[in-house]
């Protein structure tokens, strides 16, 4: 892994991870200068993955940055937690895998962990490739061709997440 905000590493990235902690408004305004060369690289199906806010910023909107312009390629938008659930969502939940996709091979019924206030509702309910029960199911997990997302943070979630992110770099192109 690399990180890098140089435009032409970023084009020649075989795979690209958009990590996220923050804000929906604030991270579009970061990537609004990276907006074209990752849409290139999903367009071009290479690998792609979205992790936390990096999975909300892949969707068209979200209720925390109103009149902000997400990155689209997920069609759908963020919501805030609902009442009833205690905010942030942050503590570790069993994945229920419920939709073939390569990241979550071998990770079914695992423990992520979790932390974050929003969370993404697709507009086509065949992309969600995982969930979690937190008194609702939350949506943990997106899937469609070669791009992905994750709510939970792999890279803190012990061997269950180190086996997503060799899933991740495993993906051909």
């Amino acid at each position: 892994f690399q990180i890098t905000d140089d435009i032409d590493l970023i084009s020649n990235a075989k795979h690209l991870v958009l990590p996220g902690v923050g804000a929906f408004g604030s991270a579009m305004e970061n990537l609004e200068p990276f907006r074209k060369v990752i849409e290139e690289h999903v367009r071009d199906d290479k690998p792609f993955l979205g992790v936390c806010l990096g999975q909300q910023v892949l969707m068209g909107e979200s209720e925390e940055s109103p009149n902000v312009h997400g990155l689209d390629l997920f069609k759908g938008h963020c919501e805030y937690l609902p009442e009833g659930v205690k905010i942030p969502h942050m503590g570790w939940n069993r994945l229920d895998v419920v939709k073939k996709s390569p990241i979550l091979e071998g990770v079914d019924k695992e423990y992520f962990y979790f932390v974050h206030s929003y969370h993404v509702i697709p507009d086509d309910d065949d992309i969600i490739a995982g969930t979690c029960d937190y008194g609702i199911d939350v949506i943990a997990s997106l899937s469609q061709n070669n791009l992905f997302s994750t709510q939970f943070h792999p890279e803190k979630s012990g061997k269950a997440g180190l086996k997503i992110l060799k899933n991740f770099v495993n993906i051909k192109e």
